[in-house]
């Protein structure tokens, strides 16, 4: 709640002349008939939430600017049965945000506990909406907020439901997404999460930094990596890159360092755009951060991915003790914030410069 002065107090009737949520229906392409959320802060933050797609984030702009890598692919229709093999990356619109799981993240794979498909199947699925609140700027009200129901079910088998609420406030350049995870089923289930935030031209341009905290490896494990390895400065973006066309990529497994508040704080700063984009979570709840570096040529991204664990598949968390397994009626919550910085002493800060 917040009832002091705004610059539109007095001059402005319409919410709609400053922000708010607007919700709409695409009617054309791969995406026509999929529900999408505009969500405009006031601030010069704004942002296309599929409602379909698991509420995930496609285009997100800061001011004239765009913040996220968009694919080719481009929004494309839910497609629940998208599970096998590389099927995902048939759908994989890139985006601000794609979310990866609730049970899977990681390659594809098979063993005596079933087959799943590359990171999971969250993603192509349906949001139930549940709220929309918008701000009242003349009650003095900013808050605004979304939420919504999306579940990972079968008969007979897992029933997991994210809940996700994604939250801000007119007249400030942010958003918070809260998601609850739940397991309704009568079974004990394996869950794993992962955010994949992907951000895109112009705010990853040559020059652009990529900045995190914390020890690494290479995904690899290769000490030479063409990319992550010590003699090679991997925290500043690149012209494209020949040799990461096609599947061309390197990854850095990355354990984030966490700052006095408890919090881990990764991003993008283009110093000639004169801001960053700052993602800030809790490592309690997501220990894993991940650094995707694909260069290739109109295929321009870098991803900075908070999880419950890197991509290494179900197997291989089961193998190593890591796998989350939720019992009947057990939640978890997990926080993510992303804002953009101008000021000098917040830009400083965050990319720990003088």
């Amino acid at each position: 709640m917040d009832s002091g002065y705004n610059p539109w107090n007095g001059k402005v009737g319409s919410v709609r002349q400053i922000g708010g949520i607007e919700t709409s229906v695409l009617d054309n392409g791969p995406g026509r008939g999929v529900r999408v959320a505009w969500i405009d802060t006031g601030a010069g933050l704004r942002y296309q939430v599929v409602l379909d797609r698991g509420m995930d984030i496609s285009a997100a702009f800061f001011r004239s600017q765009s913040l996220a890598w968009l694919s080719q692919v481009g929004i494309t229709a839910p497609s629940p049965f998208s599970d096998k093999g590389l099927d995902w990356l048939r759908t994989f619109g890139g985006g601000l945000l794609t979310t990866c799981g609730l049970s899977h993240v990681g390659g594809p794979e098979e063993d005596e506990q079933g087959h799943r498909g590359l990171h999971g199947r969250i993603s192509n699925n349906p949001a139930e909406i549940i709220e929309i609140k918008q701000p009242d700027i003349l009650g003095g009200d900013l808050n605004m907020q979304l939420t919504g129901i999306i579940r990972e079910s079968s008969v007979f088998g897992p029933h997991l439901v994210l809940k996700r609420t994604i939250t801000g406030i007119l007249g400030q350049p942010y958003l918070k997404i809260t998601d609850e995870v739940i397991n309704e089923s009568n079974v004990e289930v394996p869950h794993m999460l992962l955010y994949h935030v992907n951000f895109g031209w112009p705010l990853v341009d040559e020059g652009s930094r990529i900045v995190w905290k914390g020890s690494w490896k290479s995904r690899d494990g290769d000490a030479q990596n063409r990319i992550f390895n010590p003699k090679n400065d991997f925290k500043t973006c690149p012209p494209p890159l020949e040799d990461h066309a096609g599947f061309g990529e390197d990854v850095a497994f990355i354990d984030p360092e966490v700052e006095s508040d408890n919090r881990c704080r990764a991003g993008i700063y283009n110093s000639s755009l004169g801001f960053a984009l700052r993602m800030t979570f809790d490592k309690r709840q997501l220990p894993s951060l991940v650094n995707w570096q694909h260069w290739g040529k109109n295929e321009y991204v870098t991803a900075l991915e908070p999880g419950t664990h890197p991509p290494i598949g179900q197997a291989k968390a089961r193998e190593d003790g890591s796998l989350i397994m939720l019992k009947p009626g057990e939640k978890r919550t997990y926080d993510l914030m992303l804002d953009v910085l101008t000021d000098s002493k917040g830009l400083k800060s965050f990319t720990n410069t003088k």
